[in-house]
């Protein structure tokens, strides 16, 4: 991901392309690599991002990007990554906390997600099979984008409406 990515407009529910499970990549294909690296700028783009989704920028394949790195709540942190046609290989300890969403600006919600997590991706560009393993807060990030490559939105893991809450707005 040499090349940088252009910032593109980011999709709000209820658009379809949320709602829909996203098709698998080729992750050496040129149209993959240059997504991932739209990703990342949109990703860091937008102030207090720690992850993108291949869906939310209205493309419905399996790609998303994570950075966690400065984020108070962050134990462990991989840098800025991408993975394309991941897959959860092992999830436990399983905590519950509030999320937001880029695509859901004014709601956040509680929920409950594995804080250990082992994923199995491959890398945009070489295809090479990654594995990687987190926790907490890094964790939490990735299973969010899995979501949207799954065509779930947090709103779709909450217990119901008690664990839904207006966004806060700090000036």
């Amino acid at each position: 991901m040499s090349a940088a990515g252009r910032v593109r407009a980011v999709v709000r529910a209820p658009d379809a392309v949320l709602s829909r499970a996203a098709e698998k990549v080729d992750p050496a294909d040129p149209w993959t690599v240059a997504l991932a690296a739209d990703l990342v700028a949109t990703m860091r783009s937008a102030p207090g991002c720690v992850g993108l989704a291949a869906p939310q920028i209205g493309e419905g394949v399996q790609v998303f990007a994570v950075d966690v790195s400065g984020h108070p709540k962050t134990r462990t942190c991989h840098g800025t990554f991408v993975l394309c046609n991941a897959e959860v290989v092992a999830a436990s300890r399983w905590q519950k906390a509030r999320e937001g969403c880029l695509s859901v600006p004014d709601l956040t919600g509680d929920v409950k997600r594995a804080g250990l997590l082992t994923v199995t991706g491959q890398a945009p560009g070489t295809g090479e099979t990654v594995a990687l393993t987190t926790d907490a807060f890094e964790a939490r990030a990735v299973q969010h984008e899995l979501d949207h490559c799954a065509g779930l939105l947090f709103l779709d893991r909450v217990a119901g409406p008690h664990a839904i809450f207006a966004r806060k707005v700090y000036l």
